[in-house]
């Protein structure tokens, strides 16, 4: 005798006892598939997040390495150009008054030191604007009172050089000459060494207390 009491769910086993031996072949590839297909999505998704979070790292390493150079050899440049500037205003100053001082009567086998304060400072055209204004104030008691503010603003004058913008020179100003070492044969006459002094005081316009001569070996 059969048994009927089988339960509210004895035909769905039925129907997948029955689909279980046909379809079991297929429902694997099925499963395998959307696994591979779950995994691809994950694997673009995470690809997507990784380009987005890794682009501004590369333009700040692209920006960083052009500008860093720039800004090193900038400083460097400008660094190294006024030492040699300075150097070369010396050694000028050094030449032409070894020079001279060796046409002078008594002197001979001259060494000159000359130490510079900076180079030669540029006089650059300016736009002067000049404002003024008045106000007048009373008080309480009736009494008046003007009061006049003026203010002066400058502006260096820029003009266009090709492709960069340069301020217009009016002038240049000699750079002030801190000391002068004159060491030469002969300087031990009191009369050459007046004379070595004078001419150094004139030619460079600086005073005697800045001007050492002193007798070579």
């Amino acid at each position: 005798m059969e048994n009927n009491n089988k339960g509210p769910f004895s035909w769905l086993k039925n129907i997948v006892s029955k689909g279980d031996s046909t379809d079991k072949k297929a429902g694997k590839y099925q499963y395998m598939l959307l696994v591979l297909c779950i995994g691809a999505a994950f694997m673009i998704v995470g690809n997507v997040i990784l380009s987005d979070n890794s682009t501004p790292l590369e333009s700040q390493a692209v920006n960083g390495s052009q500008v860093q150079p720039e800004d090193v050899e900038t400083f460097g440049l400008k660094k190294d150009s006024n030492n040699k500037s300075i150097a070369s205003y010396e050694e000028s100053f050094e030449k032409e008054l070894t020079k001279a001082l060796e046409e002078m009567l008594g002197v001979d086998d001259v060494t000159v030191v000359v130490n510079i304060d900076s180079t030669d400072k540029k006089v650059l055209e300016k736009n002067t604007v000049t404002k003024t204004q008045t106000t007048e104030e009373k008080d309480n008691e009736g009494g008046e009172r003007r009061v006049q503010d003026t203010s002066t603003d400058q502006q260096v004058v820029i003009i266009r050089d090709g492709e960069k913008e340069v301020p217009i020179i009016v002038g240049e100003i000699k750079p002030d000459i801190r000391g002068v070492l004159v060491v030469a044969k002969g300087a031990d006459n009191i009369h050459v060494k007046k004379s070595i002094i004078e001419a150094v005081t004139r030619s460079l316009d600086v005073p005697s207390h800045r001007v050492a001569v002193m007798p070579k070996k």
